[in-house]
């Protein structure tokens, strides 16, 4: 997998003022390189902006080793970090590799009970290091197209 963390810059305008705003949404688009992230991410999000009026202004790549929850329908994306904790068979010292998770959810409460769930059947020992909201908006997955 091969996440790249993408931002899409567009006017918006405030309804209260009446005046245009510059706003950056943020996506995740599961793709080989930063061109095909560009070309899929424009085509993913075109309908959603007036006439096209949108520019991709960064993209970066993301290191992202899970995603969980993408099948619930919630309104926040929660970036998690884990520690999945072994023992060194040699030295016989406890290691510690950090993972970044992506959990789909309504609030804190249940990004945690959707993390839980999705490592419930991970052989090694995890400890939830952080759970923070993130910007992204939408994830954009590689789909094998039908021939």
């Amino acid at each position: 997998m091969n996440f790249f963390e993408c931002k899409v810059s567009h006017d918006q305008v405030e309804e209260s003022t009446g005046k245009k705003k510059k706003i950056t949404d943020t996506y995740m688009v599961d793709a080989l390189s930063f061109s095909e992230a560009e070309a899929r991410l424009n085509e993913e999000v075109a309908p959603f902006y007036n006439a096209g009026e949108f520019a991709v202004s960064g993209i970066r790549k993301a290191k992202i080793s899970e995603i969980f929850g993408e099948d619930i329908e919630a309104s926040k994306w929660y970036k998690c970090k884990v520690s999945f904790i072994t023992i060194d068979e040699v030295s016989g010292k406890e290691k510690k590799y950090n993972s970044t998770i992506l959990v789909h959810a309504d609030d804190f409460e249940e990004a945690l009970k959707n993390l839980k769930t999705g490592l419930k059947d991970t052989i090694s020992d995890t400890e939830i290091v952080t759970i923070s909201d993130t910007p992204i908006m939408d994830i954009f997955r590689y789909v094998v197209p039908e021939n």
